[in-house]
């Protein structure tokens, strides 16, 4: 197998470990979000140190901690992507699965208009008109359902002030992610230990509950080590392109196993969001 067919397997893989993922928090709905968060980050960062170790990476991290304007640059990319993790698990949790995996279909939308305000990037036409067609279809969800889709539009904003900070970090991806998932860790911790000693913690309730709460861990980093060695070996139009296989599987998730309501108006939406990430693609390909 070549080196782009290995990236694009890796990729798929990544992908579907993400689109699939809200069935495995499902199994979490009795413990709160941010509790699972804090797990989430505390499981991660020991399968990270483990990687980084066993690829005698670990000086790698000592540097960066030398280095106090690129740790606050990535506090802040920590805390976009916690919130992000946060608002997701919520969505599962609360039956909003649907509008969650609409949020990570327009974030390529949203990263093309942050592109615009943030790097003064160019748009073209087509992909003018494909932002605008993610505007409407927001618009139409929050006229139908009478309220803000936050939940969509928290997720890809927050995904697309992530990507802003993330571009101008000069940082390999693994070793940038291991940063950020350790500098929430005292978070993390100082609200374990607290749940713990407090007795309203849910690990150590139940066997299943426990578990599930450690592989939160591997959930995390797996996909994103997945990710980081496909994006060295195929083009990132791509990269793109198959990363729409994450919001598919999460709607298709949330619709046919969940079985959360999607009515003309959700239908509508969609259709519009679609159609733009059409017209995103083929801009893309194109240019």
């Amino acid at each position: 197998m070549r080196e782009p067919q290995k990236g694009a397997f890796a990729m798929i893989l990544a992908c579907t470990i993400w689109g699939l993922s809200a069935i495995y928090y499902k199994q979490l709905a009795n413990t709160p979000p941010i509790e699972v968060l804090c797990h989430r980050t505390l499981w991660s960062v020991i399968v990270f140190i483990f990687f980084l170790r066993l690829q005698n990476r670990l000086h790698e991290l000592k540097l960066v901690f030398m280095d106090w304007k690129l740790i606050v640059g990535l506090f802040w990319a920590a805390a976009m992507i916690s919130t992000n993790w946060f608002f997701f698990i919520w969505s599962v949790h609360n039956d909003r699965a649907t509008e969650a995996s609409f949020g990570y279909y327009i974030f390529p939308l949203v990263a093309v208009l942050f592109g615009l305000l943030f790097f003064k990037e160019r748009l073209s036409l087509v992909k003018c008109c494909s932002v605008f067609l993610a505007g409407v279809a927001v618009v139409v969800l929050a006229v139908s359902q009478n309220i803000l889709p936050l939940v969509a539009l928290v997720l890809s904003v927050t995904f697309g002030i992530y990507g802003v900070l993330k571009k101008q970090i000069s940082l390999g991806p693994v070793i940038s992610v291991t940063t950020e998932v350790f500098l929430l860790l005292p978070i993390a911790l100082t609200f374990l230990l607290y749940w713990h000693f407090s007795g309203i913690g849910s690990f150590g309730n139940s066997l299943k509950t426990s578990l599930l709460l450690i592989f939160s861990g591997p959930m995390t980093a797996v996909p994103l080590m997945l990710f980081s060695f496909a994006a060295r070996r195929i083009q990132m139009t791509s990269l793109g392109i198959i990363q729409y296989l994450n919001p598919t599987l999460q709607f298709l998730v949330a619709v046919f196993i969940f079985m959360e309501p999607f009515g003309i108006w959700q239908a509508i939406a969609f259709g519009l969001i679609w159609l733009a990430l059409f017209l995103y693609t083929l801009a893309t390909v194109s240019d």
